[in-house]
């Protein structure tokens, strides 16, 4: 097993927790959810906020297929193509608060009843994502978590970048800073004040600095921030989120 890998069965527990606490986050700020604030746009161009929950519903779907996977080694029925989840985006959009709501509700307990069931010895075993790239199953617990937290800033309802935990945040500037230097990313250094970290990514280029949640909000493509600070004008960053580059494949 890698280092990564390593340090994920340590952390195990941990991870978990932590997905539980980014699900009961978005549950609680859907809460009070009614039908116009559904039909209202989210943060995301061309999406509502019922687009938003929607894709995070069958996203939840998506990440537990995958978990199932791990743990029997057989499909749990047929796998959602990109086509398939594209029309189930477009139909669901439409409902209800209530019916767009108890969906994800719904969905996130499958998958954390799933997470459950996951023997110690499956979180290691590679799964595919839909874009084709591998990583081991318990990186589906970032990628979902990853997911809730943003897109829980997109729907607009009170959940900002400075909400993110630090601990997120810090895990997931060091996942996307690394696939960025992999990528020659136009940055030299990125510095988070807040977190007293440091990033080199390249020998020249920009040097960014600011709250390491602004840091991550721009290179997540919801920014830039007032708050950073450049050298030199900012680049846009890829679409995000990237894939990882440990080398699990």
């Amino acid at each position: 097993m890698t280092e990564t890998t390593d340090i994920a069965l340590a952390d195990m527990d941990l991870l978990l927790d932590e997905t539980r606490a980014s699900v009961a986050r978005v549950c609680v700020g859907l809460g009070s959810l009614t039908d116009l604030q559904a039909r209202e746009p989210s943060g995301l161009p061309g999406w509502s906020r019922g687009h938003v929950i929607t894709h995070l519903a069958r996203s939840a779907d998506v990440y537990r297929w995958l978990l199932t996977l791990a743990r029997t080694g057989t499909e749990s029925g047929p796998r959602a193509d990109a086509a398939a989840l594209d029309r189930a985006l477009r139909e669901g959009a439409e409902r209800s608060a209530g019916e767009l709501v108890a969906d994800l509700r719904a969905s996130l307990d499958r998958l954390l009843d799933e997470t459950q069931a996951v023997p110690a010895e499956c979180w290691f075993i590679l799964v595919t994502a839909l874009a084709g790239w591998r990583h081991p199953a318990w990186f589906t617990l970032q990628r979902c978590r990853r997911e809730l937290e943003t897109h829980h800033v997109d729907l607009d309802l009170g959940y900002t970048t400075a909400d993110w935990p630090s601990g997120y945040v810090t895990w997931a500037l060091d996942d996307t800073i690394a696939t960025l230097t992999a990528r020659d990313f136009p940055v030299a250094r990125v510095h988070a004040t807040d977190l007293d970290r440091a990033w080199t990514l390249a020998p020249s280029g920009a040097t960014v600095t600011g709250p390491g949640h602004a840091i991550l909000a721009w290179l997540a493509g919801r920014g830039p921030d007032t708050r950073l600070r450049s050298d030199a004008p900012l680049p846009t960053p890829p679409r995000w989120p990237l894939p990882p580059t440990p080398g699990w494949a």
